[in-house]
């Protein structure tokens, strides 16, 4: 046996083998990169202060600035007149990851499911969340709940709207996600916080009046731990920022 053609090949082998694991390390580094968010677009500024509160962000910073204006509509049921409803025969609770099944399973117990989308961010195992959507855009404070046990949904909770439309105000170029963040970072965000999700749709205070309206609004979901611990709302428009608390407790004030 020729040992040292031998010792060449494995050397080369090795050598193949390095390149091939350093390689996959490589595209491993680069996608974990790609999906922890591009922070690159924040401020440097920014980007210190959350080194320096341990701030760190899981989900994507949305890219999309499109033109947008308020929503004028009217509440069918309010969000404190919507309450549990029990279903008289359960169903799988899997259909919610398929539109058409759930239509299917649904459709004929529960008002105008077909114009509420899934969200898996908003949805934890116990209640899965669907938001009212307006030109693939969801409406945050117009919710529909679906209460699972044992793998099965046994009941639901929704507030309906009804004569849903473009408000009088021009439509706006929204601020950018990642504008929309800085100052939540800045001034809002505690220690330690982890960003979960930022989804760009309509949110606005509920009024005791028969018209409601909904601005365009950044909603950014934090995480502690396995559950989400707070939601904030930026106006996309006019930077202000609220939480889903503050809306809360306006909404059971003004109600």
């Amino acid at each position: 046996m020729d040992w040292s053609r031998a010792k060449s090949v494995l050397i080369f082998s090795f050598l193949l083998l390095n390149i091939v694991l350093g390689y996959q390390l490589w595209m491993d580094w680069r996608e974990r990169l790609n999906t922890a968010g591009d922070v690159t677009d924040l401020p440097q500024e920014t980007l210190q202060i959350m080194q320096e509160k341990n701030i760190r962000l899981i989900g994507k910073i949305p890219s999309g600035t499109p033109e947008l204006q308020d929503l004028e509509y009217r509440f069918t049921t309010t969000p404190s007149e919507a309450v549990r409803k029990e279903l008289e025969t359960p169903v799988d609770s899997r259909i919610i990851f398929t539109e058409k099944e759930l239509m299917e399973g649904l459709g004929d117990v529960i008002p105008a499911l077909d114009q509420y989308q899934y969200d898996p961010e908003a949805s934890t195992v116990e209640v899965s969340v669907l938001y009212r959507m307006v030109d693939e855009l969801p409406m945050f404070n117009v919710k529909l709940m679906l209460f699972n046990s044992n793998q099965k949904i046994i009941a639901y909770q929704q507030v309906l709207v009804e004569q849903v439309q473009p408000g009088q105000a021009k439509a706006q170029t929204v601020l950018s996600a990642s504008k929309a963040v800085v100052p939540l970072i800045e001034n809002y965000l505690q220690p330690g916080v982890v960003i979960k999700d930022i989804r760009l749709g309509y949110q606005g205070q509920v009024f005791n009046s028969e018209d409601q309206v909904a601005a365009p609004s950044w909603r950014v979901l934090l995480e502690d731990g396995l559950e989400t611990s707070e939601v904030y709302y930026v106006n996309a428009i006019s930077g202000e920022v609220v939480t889903e608390k503050d809306i809360s407790g306006l909404t059971e004030e003004d109600q």
